[in-house]
């Protein structure tokens, strides 16, 4: 990685931490254990890797400024949601995300389900209320959000995760898994930075098949991480998915299998860039970042 990609890794995660934990620490949470629920998951970190693709597809196509912090904010709430969800007993059963324990395991089970419930539902109320939005674009962000976290996208794909355990998953039906549980909320990411940016709707629509690969990409990293990666830089135990009995790409195509196969989407995600034609190379950058990252 660039030292001029670390600076901005570093300065992105930085300035939405400052936006949105503010902004839950202004809020009259009660009682005090759900305020202090839903800041111990926001407040544990992680890479803020979808707003930071949303602040690059913005300055890719133009855009100056903070115009993207609200609906960045509202996307990494509801990221942080379905992570407190997915560690729970029911779902995939976590002891620990970002390095701590889990939500369930500090503050109980119902707690952290009312937790994760206050994020999904406040992150629509921080796009609604935007002074740096116009209605038109509350309306357009909201209802995409909505899409792309419900039942037509990342619901939909971790009903079809659960749904695959235990069995031998071909190629397209992991694909479209992984397309709906991790990239339709990458792909929003990407989709709203442009948009915002004012793009047009032929570049949108490539902007979509763009954060349909990297979906995969960082999908396909993940399984890759959760059979040679280090405890101490994931966060998380290594050898989930496999006591899970989940269907991935190292056990469908074998390790080297899955890095090649993740290849292919790289030089298919580089394509759609050079198509829409952009001002900045970060989104390339990005790219290459995410296949190779360590956590």
């Amino acid at each position: 990685m660039s030292e001029s990609l670390q600076d901005y890794l570093k300065t992105e995660q930085h300035r939405i931490n400052m936006y949105m934990i503010g902004l839950l620490e202004k809020d009259k949470m009660l009682p005090a254990a759900l305020s202090e629920s839903v800041l111990y998951s926001m407040r544990a970190g992680g890479k803020r890797l979808r707003p930071i693709l949303m602040q690059a597809a913005f300055e890719s196509f133009g855009g100056q400024g903070d115009k993207v912090l609200p609906a960045a904010a509202a996307l990494e709430m509801v990221h942080t949601y379905s992570l407190i969800h997915d560690d729970l007993p029911a779902m995939d059963d976590d002891d620990y995300r970002r390095g701590q324990l889990t939500n369930h395991k500090k503050f109980g089970e119902a707690t952290a389900i009312l937790a994760g419930d206050a994020l999904l539902t406040r992150s629509f109320s921080i796009i609604g209320q935007a002074d740096e939005l116009r209605p038109e674009e509350k309306v357009f962000l909201m209802s995409y959000l909505s899409e792309a976290a419900g039942a037509t996208g990342m619901i939909a794909g971790q009903a079809l995760d659960m749904e695959a355990e235990g069995k031998e998953s071909l190629l397209h039906e992991l694909e479209q898994i992984h397309i709906l549980k991790t990239g339709k909320l990458l792909t929003y990411a990407i989709v709203a930075g442009a948009f915002l940016a004012g793009a047009k709707q032929e570049t949108l629509e490539l902007m979509k098949q763009f954060g349909m690969y990297i979906g995969l990409i960082f999908q396909i990293q993940d399984d890759i991480l959760d059979v040679t990666g280090d405890e101490s830089v994931i966060g998380k135990p290594v050898g989930s998915d496999e006591a899970n009995k989940k269907s991935t790409y190292p056990k469908l195509l074998g390790l080297e299998g899955a890095k090649e196969q993740m290849e292919k989407y790289v030089d298919l995600a580089h394509q759609c860039l050079e198509q829409a034609i952009i001002k900045s190379s970060r989104l390339h950058e990005l790219t290459v970042y995410l296949s190779r990252r360590t956590s």
